[in-house]
């Protein structure tokens, strides 16, 4: 069984063998009872932190999470209705993952001011084919830019990108599924190998394993932390002088 603790505690202890300095913080939704995380990171001292770019990793876990924990396809069934034989909840093998946001962000101090608009475009594109070049585990790369209105007018202030990591609460397949090569995939080669599973669903119901996730989520939240460095150092290296003001 995969718990909130498990996660958190995953994730801060893998950030340990990093670089990365983490800034935690916990809530609970008293409406929904859910519960919430959020660090911040950056690397370096903090003293230096204004001074880099920082990302933030975050999740929401709620009573579903607990129950596809537990019973998996079958946790589906008690969450939303009685469990009948027939039900297609028990003959998927989509089972909805723990959605892990990573949310980066670069300010640049006005410096955005000197950039032209091709120059921030190509920028722009350039970030995150890094990003995804350096991110094993996410799934979805999306950049963005905030601007600011100084003096009339719009300019840079903020370049940003958002990431998307998919952990298995409890996956049909079990440690099968985590042994792929995933330094190897693709945002469509995962697309791709979602619809080839689709298309091979059996007609019995899917049997419940027991993923020991002691013995595969510290493995990836290391590879989490190292992504998550990997793509800070590149939003760090458009402060260099050069890279702000090509084709300015």
């Amino acid at each position: 069984m995969l718990t909130y603790e498990d996660v958190t505690g995953c994730f801060l202890n893998a950030t340990k063998n990093t670089a990365l300095m983490t800034h935690p913080e916990y809530w609970i939704n008293s409406r929904s009872l859910e519960r919430e995380f959020a660090a911040t990171c950056h690397a370096g001292s903090c003293e230096e932190a204004e001074h880099r770019s920082t990302c933030t990793f975050s999740f929401t876990w709620g009573a579903l999470d607990t129950s596809l924990s537990l019973d998996g396809p079958a946790g589906v069934c008690d969450f939303f209705h009685e469990p009948e034989d027939d039900c297609p909840h028990l003959h998927t093998r989509d089972i909805p993952p723990l959605v892990v946001d990573l949310s980066y962000s670069l300010v640049l101090n006005g410096a955005g001011a000197s950039i032209s608009e091709t120059a921030l475009l190509s920028l722009v594109q350039l970030l995150k084919l890094r990003a995804s070049e350096n991110s094993s585990r996410a799934n979805e790369t999306r950049p963005g830019i905030s601007m600011t209105l100084h003096e009339n007018r719009l300019q840079p202030e903020v370049l940003t990108l958002q990431q998307r990591v998919e952990l298995p609460i409890w996956h049909p397949d079990g440690m099968r599924s985590l042994h792929d090569d995933h330094h190897s995939h693709t945002e469509r080669g995962t697309r791709h190998s979602r619809r080839a599973m689709a298309e091979e669903i059996e007609e019995d119901e899917v049997a419940a394993d027991n993923p020991r996730p002691e013995d595969w989520l510290p493995q990836v939240m290391a590879d989490v932390c190292q992504d998550i460095l990997q793509v800070l150092e590149s939003l760090d290296a458009v402060r260099s002088h050069s890279s702000l003001n090509m084709d300015a």
